[in-house]
């Protein structure tokens, strides 16, 4: 069994800056589309339920 960190820092009103084992990265949210810096994207489809790509 593992342990896992991982912090997510507010740094705008709709921007995070995200810690964890595997390093820092940052994400901007625009409406339903969240966009990270690792090339990580998702889109909200409804509460609850995201499609990432």
């Amino acid at each position: 069994m593992g342990f896992r960190i991982q912090k997510r820092v507010k740094v705008g009103k709709k921007s995070h800056v995200n810690v964890s084992n595997s390093g820092v990265s940052t994400s901007v949210k625009i409406g339903r589309l969240t966009l990270n810096s690792r090339g990580r994207n998702s889109i909200r489809l409804f509460k609850g339920l995201s499609l990432k790509f």
